[in-house]
């Protein structure tokens, strides 16, 4: 009896015949890349496996509703975010995938949708400050345009850290949660 395994079809010749050449540690541990050859067409190319989040994590909105977590409006916000900065793509994805898995390592089955606001914020801020400022004039909704000009003052009066330089008492990226921006 043939047992049911998983096929991987290349992507060129459209055939499940092929062999792994490399397995190696991906994303931060995230996922395995696999390198692999097709023994039909003898092309190359890559897959990757990732575990699965199979829990649904529900987001506490602040009007009351509940709606199940997409990281693709987190993705969206912060495209808009750093619109036509100088951040780069993969910067970009970087602050996405820090802010998400540390989300669901840190929540189980509900996160408000407040902290989730905090937690993009707090990256933003580290990233490029004009995307952190555009982010947060929409999200904290500042109502008198003197507490937006509050915060541009404590942007400023703070001192950046070089890019490489990490915070002395932060454990990630998504530090600081439960403080505001």
């Amino acid at each position: 009896m043939e047992e049911d395994i998983p096929k991987v079809l290349c992507p060129f010749c459209n055939r499940d015949n092929d062999k792994v050449i490399d397995s190696r540690s991906s994303e931060n541990g995230g996922a395995i890349r696999r390198r692999r050859e097709c023994l039909a067409c003898s092309k190359r190319f890559t897959t990757y496996e990732r575990s699965e989040r199979v829990t649904r994590l529900m987001v506490a909105k602040r009007d009351g509703r509940r709606v199940p977590f997409e990281s693709a409006n987190m993705q969206r916000s912060v495209r808009l975010a750093c619109g036509k900065r100088p951040v780069s793509e993969e910067a970009r994805e970087q602050l996405l995938r820090n802010v998400e898995d540390a989300i669901y390592r840190d929540f189980e089955r509900e996160i408000p949708s407040m902290e989730i606001g905090h937690r993009v914020a707090h990256a933003l801020r580290g990233l490029d400050q004009i995307a952190y400022i555009r982010f947060a004039s929409e999200y904290y909704q500042f109502s008198p345009l003197a507490e937006l000009s509050r915060e541009l003052d404590e942007l400023q009066s703070r001192t950046r850290p070089l890019p490489n330089e990490s915070g002395l008492f932060e454990t990630d990226g998504a530090a600081g949660s439960s403080a505001s921006p």
